[in-house]
């Protein structure tokens, strides 16, 4: 379990941005089994997954799209009084915030996370603490969704970046 705020080092950047999964059709939304966990990553994606019907477990936003502001997510949660935490996270982080909040809303079921910063990484948290079989979608810039099914491979690859990861001061 993460207990320390995490930085990626310029030097290892490269590796964060490839795709850890794999395109998304907003028309393959509706063949998504409703029984299994599913993690919102990014305002855009958050929204047309709510537009669609579906109640993700745990959404993750920080009211920005391609660092520009995407206020329609965050004007949904708050019209509809929905409850969120808010975390602190700064781009190229990861911190033991997001970690701990990730963690409790994975126990708590349906919750909103909105993050204060960037939640660029939020993914890999997600993969580390989801249970198996997982449906992860989160938004790639400039391309549209991508949704990960966690498995031993995905956790790995997952773990393996947060090894890439140093301690910040």
């Amino acid at each position: 379990m993460q207990t320390v705020d995490r930085k990626v080092p310029d030097n290892k950047r490269e590796f964060f941005k490839e795709p850890l999964g794999v395109d998304l059709d907003e028309n393959d939304l509706s063949t998504l089994n409703k029984e299994q966990t599913l993690i919102t990553v990014g305002d855009v994606v958050s929204l047309t997954v709510r537009e669609y019907g579906l109640v993700p477990d745990v959404t993750i936003y920080d009211g920005m799209t391609e660092r520009r502001e995407m206020t329609e997510f965050a004007d949904l949660v708050k019209s509809r009084g929905w409850k969120e935490v808010v975390v602190k996270n700064e781009a190229g982080t990861i911190t033991a915030a997001l970690f701990e909040a990730v963690k409790n809303a994975l126990q708590g079921r349906k919750q909103i996370i909105r993050v204060e910063g960037e939640e660029d990484l939020a993914t890999i948290p997600c993969i580390l603490l989801s249970p198996k079989g997982t449906n992860i979608i989160y938004g790639w810039p400039g391309k549209g969704m991508m949704i990960i099914e966690t498995n031993d491979e995905v956790i790995q690859k997952a773990q393996k970046l947060m090894e890439m990861t140093e301690e910040l001061e």
